[in-house]
């Protein structure tokens, strides 16, 4: 009998994953660079979590994205969680290290500023204070990574204001929090503008802040990437904001998980994105 070595398996889990577009991204990755693998969705329970991180790895799994509801939970069972993920107390990707530890990361930060730095090159963090609409999971690891990239300030603002004092409290003297009904002001000589709420995704309520104090010449991105160009883009670009679409930030979180379980570094590109967004 012959000897095959085993195939790496990655995948994402979460409930609900089938509208997920992260099959499609390491599935164009995995054909383009020619790696034999395969990456598969997979909708696994709450309840069934603890069981499947353990017979996973035994049936060939290197490592998996995570996703809602799931982010937070996976943190209290991996047996290493980087700084990075317990700061933002969520983790989207896992490594099944070969001595059977599980390594949890959080990667969206990094694919968030990835994500400006390639679409906006002349955007400068440090140039004047970044808001941020929500304080759900994304927007801890938005907060996050503004102040390590050098953000002076960070205007947050949610329609529940107590979770909003949160990030206060875990971020420090940077944060400073402001009510719903008047996130408008927040803008007034803001350098970066953020929408991490769910507002104006498909299916969901239209984002209604106003955005004329928006500065001409900041930099305005929304994490929602259906439908690509949102209204808050659309009125954002209206006031002279340079603007980012979400997408990006999909591509490149991705890009590191992808490596440490294939083995190589993808690309993320036109080809990438238009290979996404065909899928």
């Amino acid at each position: 009998m012959t000897d095959h070595p085993r195939l790496p398996l990655a995948g994402v889990i979460g409930s609900p994953i089938a509208h997920s577009r992260s099959p499609a991204l390491h599935g164009y990755w995995l054909r383009r660079y020619g790696i034999k693998g395969h990456y598969i969705p997979m909708d696994i329970a709450q309840a069934d979590l603890p069981e499947a991180l353990r017979l996973l790895p035994r049936m060939g799994f290197v490592g998996l994205n995570v996703t809602i509801p799931h982010k937070e939970t996976i943190l209290g069972l991996a047996d290493i969680v980087t700084d990075r993920a317990a700061l933002i107390g969520a983790a989207n990707t896992l490594i099944f290290r070969k001595d059977g530890r599980i390594h949890a990361d959080n990667t969206d930060g990094a694919g968030f500023i990835a994500n400006l730095r390639q679409n906006a090159p002349q955007w400068n963090p440090a140039a004047g204070p970044a808001v941020v609409f929500g304080a759900g999971g994304a927007a801890r690891a938005v907060v996050a990574a503004l102040i390590e990239v050098g953000a002076p300030e960070i205007r947050i603002a949610n329609r529940t204001r107590p979770r909003a004092e949160v990030f206060r409290s875990d971020f420090g003297a940077k944060v400073m929090v402001h009510d719903w009904i008047q996130a408008g002001n927040m803008l007034e000589g803001a350098a970066t503008v953020v929408n991490t709420t769910s507002l104006g995704m498909t299916g969901k309520p239209e984002f209604r802040v106003p955005l004329d104090a928006m500065e001409p010449g900041a930099l305005a991105t929304d994490l929602v990437y259906t439908p690509l160009k949102t209204q808050f883009l659309i009125e954002a670009e209206a006031a002279g904001a340079t603007v980012v679409d979400g997408l990006g930030m999909l591509l490149h979180q991705a890009a590191p998980g992808f490596e440490r379980w294939f083995g190589h570094r993808p690309e993320v590109d036109e080809a990438t994105r238009q290979a996404v967004l065909s899928a």
